[in-house]
């Protein structure tokens, strides 16, 4: 009601509700000759309570923020902790398989044996994380910050790191197979006795980046920035 009266002191004023009206209604109806609205006003005041009604609704739902409840939601499977802020967290072993994690920040985080099998990561950071043996198996990690990041024997089989940053992370010893790394940033990583076979590392930035020991059967390396790469001990012969 509230809403509709306004409305119609926005178009009337002398159809204020009792502590709405304003002072000079009397001098308003001589000077103006006030008339009683007709049908069609108060269809245009209906209109006009319902648009502002909406645009009320909009601006409250603007202001509250996404979801915040669900950033305490406890680690699970499928748990969705969109947008929140899990830096410096002890998650050895849990169970987040299938979870909703983009543009999360779990820099500094121990994930060790972590389980984050089909989990989607987009946009998160990952910056100086342990993840020794998690289970990345599958996981949408595309554009994932991970600089100084340890996936030491991690397994990132079938996942999608496309345009990860990745500067200086230890990923010696993992698995990679079919691992999507195109465009990724991979400047001075260690891939050090790694399994790449399949994956896919266009165009990607392997500067200065170490493959010893790595298996790289069937990886693509076109259009890769391999400046200084430090490939000793590897078969190039069957990748591209």
């Amino acid at each position: 009601m509230l809403v509709t009266d306004l409305a119609k002191a926005a178009i009337y004023p002398w159809t204020c509700p009792n502590g709405l009206r304003p002072r000079s209604r009397r001098r308003l109806g001589r000077s103006y000759g006030a008339k009683q609205p007709t049908e069609n006003d108060e269809d245009m005041t209906k209109i006009l309570a319902a648009t502002l009604f909406v645009a009320t609704l909009g601006l409250f739902l603007s202001l509250v923020p996404h979801a915040r409840a669900q950033c305490n939601d406890v680690p699970g499977p499928k748990v969705d902790w969109t947008g929140c802020e899990k830096e410096k967290l002890i998650l050895r072993g849990r169970d987040l398989s299938g979870a909703m994690l983009p543009r999360v920040d779990l820099s500094k985080s121990d994930l060790t044996q972590a389980r984050l099998e089909g989990a989607t990561m987009t946009g998160s950071v990952l910056d100086r994380a342990r993840l020794w043996e998690a289970d990345l198996r599958k996981a949408d990690m595309t554009k994932v910050q991970a600089s100084r990041a340890d996936f030491k024997a991690a397994d990132l089989r079938d996942t999608d790191l496309t345009k990860s940053e990745m500067p200086r992370a230890k990923v010696a010893g993992a698995s990679l197979q079919n691992a999507n790394l195109e465009k990724a940033q991979l400047g001075r990583a260690d891939f050090s006795d790694a399994d790449l076979s399949g994956a896919n590392i266009r165009f990607a930035n392997i500067s200065r980046t170490k493959f010893g020991g790595a298996r790289v059967s069937g990886a693509d390396f076109t259009g890769a920035y391999t400046y200084l790469m430090r490939i000793e001990g590897v078969d190039l012969s069957s990748a591209k």
